[in-house]
C-alpha cells in the first residue's frame, strides 16, 4: 500500500488512479489528520508526501516519521511544486528518500516510486562491520560503537555501497546511477547532501567516509 498526503484533490485522484492502473495499490488523504488516522490502521510501504499542506505540513509528517521507530525507515518521496534548490535540501536533510518537483511526468513519478520499492524489499542478508560501524542488512540496522543509528532508506543504501566497497573510491555521478538509479534527474548535488547527512549522523565514525579530491567518495576501515 501507498499513501498519498495532497491537498488538491484533483492531483490526489490523479496519482492514486495512475498508481492503481500501474498494479500498485494506493490510497490519498487531503491533510494530515487522515494520513495519521489511516497510520495507526495499516503501515504502508512508501509515502508520498507533498510539502505545502493545510495544517501540518509535509516536512514536519516526514520528521515526525522519522522520529518514530516504527516509521523511521520508511521510503517517503516528496512531491511539491517548490523546486528550488533550498526546497530539495531542506526535503532531504529531513529524511526524504527522494523528491520529485510539480508538474512531472506519471512514468517518472512511477519509476521513481518501483525503485524505491524495489530497494527497500530487495536487499540481501548480511553483516558488515566496517571499523566502529557495523550494519546489519537482515535486519535494516545500523550501529556505531554499539548504539543505534536512524538513517533514511537512500543514507541507508549510501552507507551499505561505500562498505561493501570499502577503499575503492567512487564519483557523484557513479554513486548517483548504483543508488539513485539511472534515470534520476536530482544532479550531483543529492550525493553531497546524503554524504554530509550521513557523516553528521555517524559522529566521529563519519570520518570513515572519505572525500577523494577530484573523484568523489570512499569508505575506510577505521577512523
Amino acid at each position: 500500500m501507498i499513501y498519498y498526503v495532497e491537498d488538491d484533490r484533483n492531483i490526489r485522484e490523479l496519482v492514486v488512479y495512475a498508481l492503481c492502473s500501474s498494479g500498485l495499490a494506493a490510497e490519498g488523504f487531503a491533510e494530515a489528520g487522515e494520513f495519521w488516522e489511516a497510520l495507526r490502521q495499516e503501515k504502508p510501504e512508501l509515502v508520498l508526501l507533498d510539502i505545502m499542506l493545510p495544517g501540518q505540513d509535509g516536512v514536519s509528517i516526514l520528521k515526525e516519521l522519522r522520529e518514530n521507530a516504527a516509521t523511521a525507515d520508511l521510503p517517503v518521496l516528496m512531491l511539491t511544486a517548490k523546486g528550488s534548490v533550498y526546497d530539495k535540501v531542506v526535503g532531504l536533510d529531513s529524511g526524504a528518500d527522494d523528491y520529485l518537483a510539480k508538474p512531472f511526468e506519471m512514468v517518472e513519478l512511477i519509476s521513481r516510486v518501483k525503485a524505491l520499492l524495489r530497494r527497500s524489499q530487495g536487499k540481501q542478508s548480511t553483516m558488515l562491520r566496517i571499523g566502529s560501524i557495523t550494519i546489519d542488512d537482515a535486519r535494516h540496522i545500523v550501529l556505531v560503537d554499539g548504539k543505534s543509528v536512524t538513517l533514511t532508506l537512500k543514507e541507508y543504501d549510501l552507507l551499505l555501497f561505500l562498505a561493501q566497497n570499502c577503499g575503492f573510491a567512487f564519483s557523484r555521478e557513479q554513486l548517483l546511477s548504483r543508488i539513485w538509479g539511472y534515470d534520476y534527474g536530482g544532479g550531483t548535488r543529492t550525493v553531497d547532501v546524503h554524504i554530509q547527512t550521513l557523516r553528521q549522523k555517524l559522529g566521529a565514525a563519519g570520518g570513515q567516509i572519505e572525500t577523494v579530491r577530484g573523484v568523489g567518495y570512499r569508505m575506510r576501515d577505521g577512523v
